[in-house]
């Protein structure tokens, strides 16, 4: 499993990049967790608001911050 964390580096990017490590690491997951801070990387998927987490290719959040809980069933979702 591939995530991204895309956004510039803003305190909520930052801390879901926090979140979504904890939550691969509470799932016990093999995931790479990566921080992808181009602007043009970025609007490739088509987000305009950031910080958004990106789960093998497909934008599954973007714009706000959620808890490790909501990220932990995005990512088991996205397992399936």
């Amino acid at each position: 499993m591939k995530i991204e964390i895309l956004g510039t580096g803003c305190p909520k990017c930052k801390m879901l990049m926090q979140l979504t490590q904890q939550a691969v690491k509470e799932l016990a997951l093999c995931a790479t967790v990566q921080k992808v801070e181009d602007l043009n990387a970025i609007m490739a998927y088509g987000v305009l608001c950031t910080p958004a987490l990106v789960v093998d290719g497909q934008v599954k959040l973007a714009g706000h911050l959620v808890s490790v809980e909501k990220i932990k069933e995005i990512l088991l979702q996205s397992k399936k």
